[in-house]
């Protein structure tokens, strides 16, 4: 009687391991901020970075953020602002020294999210909400998004056009 107690007790428990979240996965966009001139501290977007920002926009129409997360730079703010204009998403501003805090907050947000991060900031941001962590990022790479959605937290890497 015991063994078969503790039998069920174990397929219990094993089956809650395997059960799906009652939290909802939030669909995440994370990408760095847009075009930017090399060697200059605290540099704005260029209009090459201006033009990408918008395109940005017209990528995610297919599933449009809810909220943006934006680091407190001004490069951030332009890269997301296309996008928030367009789909009236709320912007919130999230310290970049603190990708822990980021992530949590990501992670309890409901709806789509995109992240606009820093060279320096994509890959722990991607990692932190379960993404597979991309390679360290060198100053031209400008435009890439990573995607990671689901449960599984597939994530799949995309250049704007």
């Amino acid at each position: 009687m015991l063994r078969a107690l503790l039998a069920s007790s174990l397929l219990a428990v094993a089956g809650c391991a395997t059960m799906p979240s009652d939290r909802p996965v939030p669909n995440i966009y994370v990408t760095r901020h847009l075009h930017t001139p090399e060697g200059v501290p605290n540099a704005q977007l260029t209009e090459e970075g201006r033009a990408a920002a918008v395109r940005l926009a017209d990528w995610l129409a297919k599933d449009p953020p809810a909220t943006i997360l934006v680091s407190e730079t001004d490069r951030a703010r332009d890269t997301a602002a296309p996008t928030a204009a367009r789909y009236k998403a709320a912007v919130l501003v999230y310290d970049p020294k603190d990708t822990p805090a980021l992530v949590e907050q990501v992670l309890a947000t409901k709806g789509t999210v995109l992240v606009v991060g820093h060279s320096n900031t994509v890959p722990d941001i991607v990692a932190g909400v379960g993404g597979e962590r991309p390679g360290p990022l060198v100053h031209k790479d400008f435009g890439d998004i990573w995607h990671i959605s689901g449960p599984a937290r597939t994530t799949a890497r995309h250049r704007l056009p």
